[in-house]
């Protein structure tokens, strides 16, 4: 099987092999990219629109890279101080984006199910989801999924643990989502103030103990604290957090002796995480997930690119014959 999809707007809808796939073409481009090989023609006489509707410094580079090394013409929008501020709604948004023909959409929205709404309107243009609401963050699945295949050798039943804020979390869903279609025992671990319901439905196990759920995991995933999707008090206070569910040297040994540590960024220190182990280049692949982030969003352009040549293509065709 191929990577068929037109878009790439979340994990759900991918099979194993595409995610296989994808994260086999983007191994090539971590080895490139480390050579100095990062001047590719991919995307050449494409063009690629970022949209970040919320702020982001990781994602947004990693993208406006990505499109460059590949040869890409890239735009970033500056989206707070856009039409959407003065009121236009969304679909009048993709309505002009349809006027100026792009190739490439990379969106990023406070609102779940926005970019789903984008997509759906936008004709002749492949969107990625650079993360929407609680729903999904798709390309930081998959740049963990590489991250921890190059450092683990397989991607396929490992002993997972992600801890923290698990119910505001779209990268949790998304990699709760990858990691499963992938056969790995995965565990969350958090206050059950912040564990959504229902979540045990997923196939994971949920732990409240961070002791008792690290016990051998060979992956740890520690989350941010996503405070700007709170509204109450989801726990006592950060000192308290941290006692209770940030990742220290007593903690960490209960898992695997080998295990690898990672955080999706960016990082409270002291609150989700003791800053040495962060640091700690025999355990931590943090900043490896930087790296990966644009192998595997120069990937996901190459595929969709191609599958959008094809559907023009296919297009032309028909009109002729």
């Amino acid at each position: 099987m191929t990577f068929r999809a037109a878009h790439l707007l979340g994990i759900e809808p991918l099979h194993p092999t595409e995610i296989t796939a994808l994260l086999d073409l983007a191994d090539r481009y971590a080895d490139q990219n480390r050579r100095g090989l990062t001047h590719h023609d991919a995307l050449a006489g494409l063009t690629q629109i970022n949209m970040f509707f919320e702020n982001s410094t990781r994602t947004q580079a990693s993208f406006e890279l990505a499109g460059k090394r590949l040869g890409a013409d890239v735009m970033s929008m500056a989206m707070q101080a856009s039409s959407i501020k003065k009121g236009e709604t969304l679909i009048d948004t993709a309505l002009t984006l349809n006027a100026m023909r792009p190739d490439l959409l990379v969106v990023r929205h406070p609102q779940s199910g926005a970019v789903d709404l984008l997509a759906a309107k936008v004709q002749n243009c492949a969107v990625l989801n650079a993360g929407d609401g609680r729903h999904e963050h798709p390309t930081q699945a998959l740049l963990d999924a590489l991250t921890i295949r190059r450092a683990k050798g397989r991607l396929h039943r490992l002993s997972i643990a992600i801890c923290g804020d698990i119910a505001h979390s779209r990268v949790a869903r998304s990699n709760i989502l990858l990691l499963g279609k992938m056969e790995n025992r995965i565990r969350l671990i958090g206050p059950p103030t912040l564990m959504p319901a229902g979540i045990a439905d997923f196939g994971c196990e949920v732990f409240e103990d961070m002791r008792e759920g690290l016990a051998g995991a060979d992956v740890v995933m520690m989350l941010r604290l996503q405070r700007e999707r709170m509204d109450g008090g989801f726990i006592p206070s950060e000192r308290e957090y941290y006692h209770r569910y940030g990742l220290d040297e007593e903690k960490l040994r209960f898992a695997s002796p080998d295990a690898i540590v990672m955080h999706p960024g960016p990082m409270n220190r002291g609150v989700e995480i003791d800053g040495t182990i962060a640091d700690d280049i025999n355990r931590s692949v943090i900043q490896t997930q930087v790296e990966m982030g644009v192998a595997v969003r120069m990937a996901a352009m190459e595929l969709l690119a191609r599958n959008l040549r094809a559907a023009r293509g296919a297009k032309v065709a028909e009109v002729m014959a």
